[in-house]
């Protein structure tokens, strides 16, 4: 017989410095010391509309909506261990890596980038980690 440990518990993260959940799930969700990021969008959390601006404003707005609420689980950015980059343009992709370089410093997160057909509210970018906390 095998016995497994039970699941540990899961601690649902919410904070108002990130845009509020727009659908049927959490901001972020904890479950020991991983924390999941929900996909972030470039909402401006006090007004939950798309930032104003080109791209580049799109996708700093996203890095700020993951910082925030990295920070809300006791962690930030440099927790992120995968990082998920969903773009309607992977021509962007080079804007990305220039800018996440102005959020991030070596040892970067695994990631992937994936294009898409569309995204919700008509944003150009959406972005989701994992953090693991110390």
């Amino acid at each position: 017989m095998v016995l497994l440990a039970p699941l540990a518990m899961k601690q649902i993260l919410c904070t108002d410095q990130a845009p509020r959940a727009i659908g049927t799930y959490s901001q972020a969700v904890r479950v020991g010391n991983t924390v999941y990021l929900s996909g972030q969008i470039p909402l401006v959390p006090e007004t939950m509309e798309l930032i104003a601006g080109d791209m580049a404003a799109q996708i700093r707005r996203v890095f700020d909506n993951l910082r925030a609420l990295a920070r809300a689980a006791g962690g930030d950015l440099q927790d992120i261990v995968k990082l998920n980059v969903f773009l309607v343009d992977l021509g962007d992709f080079a804007l990305v890596n220039q800018i996440m370089a102005e959020y991030f410093q070596e040892p970067y997160p695994a990631r992937a980038a994936v294009g898409v057909a569309a995204l919700p509210r008509g944003a150009r970018v959406e972005m989701d980690a994992i953090l693991v906390l110390e």
